[in-house]
């Protein structure tokens, strides 16, 4: 009786095996389906060139070729976000980065990296760096000073320049 039970539960393993075949755990989910890099880039591309106006999932999705749909669950397949954070957050990006190197009003960078509204703006910039555009370019200001650079002395016409001789 014993055999038997064994010949039954290898049996049942066998079985248990060929319908439910073993997964590879190591591939992330991201990367099987995604969005293939290449439209990636060109998606991306397309947003860095058009930060400063409206831009829609449909327009995205033209790019590519695909339907809305189709394309923001592959976007976010590839990317692990979705359009939308993915176009506020470059837009964020690209105002901190006029924060720092320029001195720009606020409503004025807003516009330029796309937000219709400097209260918009400065919500969302709050949201995700954790304080307002002026905290964070008054803090960045303290955190680098302006470098001074040694003044330039230029010698007179008249005067000769001693060089070392050898």
């Amino acid at each position: 009786m014993a055999l038997s039970e064994n010949v039954n539960n290898d049996a049942i393993g066998a079985l248990t095996q060929l319908a439910d075949p073993p997964r590879d755990t190591q591939v992330p989910p991201a990367v099987v389906g995604g969005l293939p890099e290449s439209k990636v880039r060109r998606v991306t591309a397309y947003i860095e060139n058009n930060l400063h106006r409206e831009l829609r999932l449909k327009e995205f999705a033209a790019v590519t070729h695909m339907s809305p749909y189709h394309f923001a669950r592959l976007f976010k397949l590839a990317t692990g976000t979705s359009p939308h954070r993915f176009l506020v957050r470059r837009r964020i990006d690209a105002a901190i980065a006029l924060l720092t190197e320029s001195t720009s009003s606020i409503s004025s960078i807003a516009r330029a990296v796309g937000f219709r509204t400097a209260s918009h703006f400065a919500t969302t910039v709050r949201r995700i760096t954790g304080m307002t555009p002026s905290a964070y370019r008054a803090r960045r200001a303290v955190a680098e000073p302006p470098v001074e650079t040694p003044p330039i002395v230029a010698a007179d016409a008249d005067e000769t320049i001693a060089t070392p001789s050898k």
